[in-house]
């Protein structure tokens, strides 16, 4: 995730920000619902070649990753939608390779989010839906990344889109122009906007921009995209921050949550992973496997 990086972090807070205070609201309202909370934490990719001999086993063929990445992650931000919708069995190769607790989120092809921009795009979000429906309870939500381009101006065209959207395909919807954050009262009116339909809003923890980290829930639901900087000090103590913000959101109704980890180098996604879950699951009660290197069979000698 190259949004908002920084090759200087000297001069950033990445303390989190206090909750909005609408959150509170949406997390009282949302604490009568039954059901244990449900807690998905995944990468954006899952051929890491990187992992082959420590979290993939050695020697598997390209097929078998979704297959062992499922094993160590329980979602994935499914990028590769981005640049093309995909056909049905190509779906349904993806449903049947990972367990019924699995979680896909696929983003919306970038036709619709960057070329287009929403606009003339409903016959392209139709074919998306109905091919990723395909993933059956295994897909988690999908994912609406809008540019840094698409900025206030067009509110009408996003809140046309949004009514439009399918309803049977739960949406994630991140916005970057600064603008939509600049002004309180379009800020506030645009999240009291996806509250009304449905639609979760992004939080984004990274480095540049720090006003993507609003704390604003729209719905039961956090969707939160975190930039790591390679393991460094800041890395676990925002580990630490997220483990007890989410504990405290958990306690107070929140139904679920996915949070897809970035970091440059693949092997660092890993370790956070392990670190923040263990952080998390001890507050919360919750037992989220983390990720773990696997024992590698060893190869006999004949001398």
């Amino acid at each position: 995730m190259d949004f908002g990086r920084l090759s200087d972090l000297r001069t950033v807070d990445f303390s989190l920000p206090p909750d909005h205070p609408e959150t509170a609201r949406v997390l009282a309202r949302a604490s009568a619902l039954a059901g244990p909370p449900q807690v998905y934490v995944g990468c954006p990719l899952w051929t890491n070649k990187a992992w082959l001999g420590n979290y993939f086993p050695a020697g598997i063929k390209d097929t078998d990753y979704l297959h062992y990445y499922a094993r160590q992650f329980n979602c994935i931000e499914l990028n590769t939608t981005h640049y093309r919708i995909p056909d049905a069995p190509t779906v349904r190769k993806w449903r049947d390779a990972v367990p019924p607790e699995f979680r896909f989120c696929p983003k919306l092809p970038q036709s619709i989010s960057h070329e287009r921009e929403l606009y003339n795009a409903d016959e392209l979000t139709t074919t998306f839906c109905r091919a990723i429906s395909g993933l059956d309870e295994r897909l988690g939500m999908a994912f609406l990344q809008l540019p840094p381009t698409f900025g206030p101006e067009h509110l009408p065209r996003l809140e046309r889109y949004l009514l439009d959207f399918p309803d049977y395909v739960p949406l994630a919807v991140e916005l970057r122009h600064p603008r939509w954050f600049a002004d309180a009262g379009l800020r506030d009116a645009v999240f009291a906007l996806l509250e009304a339909l449905g639609k979760t809003l992004v939080l984004t923890d990274v480095a540049g921009r720090r006003d993507v980290l609003h704390q604003r829930l729209t719905t039961p639901t956090a969707c939160i995209r975190f930039n790591g900087h390679g393991l460094i000090r800041s890395d676990y103590q925002r580990a630490d921050a997220w483990a007890a913000r989410l504990a405290d959101w958990l306690a107070a109704g929140l139904q679920s949550v996915y949070f897809f980890v970035h970091q440059k180098d693949i092997m660092h996604s890993p370790v956070w992973t392990q670190y923040f879950l263990e952080k998390l699951n001890a507050l919360t009660g919750l037992s989220v496997a983390p990720p773990r290197i696997i024992v590698q069979p060893i190869q006999g000698s004949l001398f």
